[in-house]
């Protein structure tokens, strides 16, 4: 009899970090490989912020923290809700943890009970699903296709609504999509949750700032005040101020929820680390002006994937309006043979081979939840994003 967790077997290990592993690997083994699986910016932190943490260092500002984090960067945070989004919280309506990941897990494990459901548009994050079944609760895919431009539709929402809903999980700008919801998209999903009390609204904001076209980003709590109560608003510091590294997530909500996670919190890791803490002070109260400087490197990257990836024989990439991924079909591909003689039957097959045979690593669509498709991540140097799309269109080109 094994000795580990049953409920380890309800969870699978990340795709995403799958891939990025593996083509670590053929690199080190000498292999001339470019990886397009890890989310994250090629832009180095900010100096500003790096001089913050130098100067908490230097100031020994290196002990133990409150669990949830210093009363200097809560206080950042309600200025940014504020400011941004035009949301109204106190300090101990926030908290913050290890990455943004570490907010929605303690969430997750601070108020699901078993059999509770978890609505998760699809394609979804990889760790949704997985959090929600280690926490003892059931993930309910939504499945959102690309002629509705990877959006829940109100209707799908409501259909998959039942008695035992604990959450829905919204991410805008998706990863790994790109998919942004307007305005008005968003007041759609919200007047249809605010007929059902019983439902609370996690969002995932990570990728907020990276929005292209001037297209403007909303939140379901400032589109629907009547939510305000039962979402859990969750953001981060790690793409926009390119911050993978330092490990810093937040989240405004309800006091008594932000209360349990902290209980949860302070139970496995206590405080995040205080000089990622006051680096991320920096962040959000400093100057803002390179963002929309990366910005506009990011969207003509994304302009090149897309076009280049048309260009391949059997993939279709639609564009999209926010964070830093393309998520292109590759059903035109199925069922042909690949240069080693396998036939490709799964997305799976297809990110396998290409990463074989041209030393592209991308992630399957299936481990998002919709398949076939693979995700780009387009957050890496535009000379290698060139040579992927070459080398995508070559493989595409002698698939038999």
């Amino acid at each position: 009899m094994s000795f580990l967790s049953q409920s380890l077997a309800r969870v699978k290990p990340s795709a995403t970090i799958a891939v990025t592993d593996k083509a670590r690997a053929l690199k080190a083994a000498g292999r001339n490989v470019i990886g397009l699986g890890a989310g994250e910016p090629d832009f180095d932190t900010p100096a500003n912020i790096k001089l913050a943490a130098i100067h908490a260092i230097e100031a020994g500002k290196t002990k133990y923290t409150n669990v949830d984090g210093i009363p200097e960067l809560k206080e950042a945070i309600i200025a940014k809700f504020q400011r941004e989004n035009g949301l109204a919280y106190k300090p101990n309506q926030i908290t913050v943890g290890t990455g943004g990941k570490q907010v929605l897990y303690n969430a997750l494990m601070a108020t699901i009970n078993p059999g509770d459901e978890v609505i998760i548009p699809a394609p979804y994050w990889v760790s949704y699903p997985e959090m929600v079944a280690l926490a003892g609760g059931e993930p309910v895919p939504v499945v959102c296709t690309a002629e509705n431009g990877f959006k829940l539709k109100p209707a799908d929402l409501e259909k998959a609504i039942t008695p035992k809903t604990k959450w829905i999980i919204l991410n805008s700008p998706s990863n790994p999509t790109g998919a942004v919801y307007t305005h008005s998209e968003l007041k759609a999903i919200t007047d249809v949750l605010v007929k059902y009390p019983h439902v609370w609204v996690m969002t995932d904001d990570m990728y907020e700032h990276l929005l292209y076209e001037d297209f403007a980003f909303a939140t379901p709590a400032q589109v629907e005040p009547k939510l305000y109560d039962r979402t859990l608003t969750v953001n981060g510091v790690s793409k926009a101020y390119c911050m993978t590294g330092w490990r810093i997530g937040y989240a405004g909500g309800p006091a008594e929820l932000i209360k349990a996670i902290g209980t949860i919190q302070s139970q496995s890791t206590s405080n995040p680390s205080s000089i990622a803490q006051w680096a991320a002070v920096e962040a959000l109260n400093g100057p803002q002006e390179f963002i929309p400087a990366n910005n506009k490197v990011f969207k003509e990257r994304r302009d090149l994937v897309v076009s280049m990836l048309n260009q391949a024989k059997g993939i279709d990439c639609p564009r999209p309006e926010g964070a830093f991924y393309v998520y292109p079909s590759c059903a035109g591909t199925i069922g042909k043979t690949a240069p080693s003689g396998k036939t490709l039957v799964t997305d799976e097959d297809f990110v396998t081979e290409l990463l074989e045979s041209e030393g592209v690593a991308v992630v399957q669509g299936s481990a998002f939840g919709l398949g076939p498709a693979f995700r780009i991540s387009y957050a890496t140097k535009t000379s290698d994003l060139e040579d992927a799309c070459h080398r995508i269109q070559r493989f595409c080109g002698n698939l038999k």
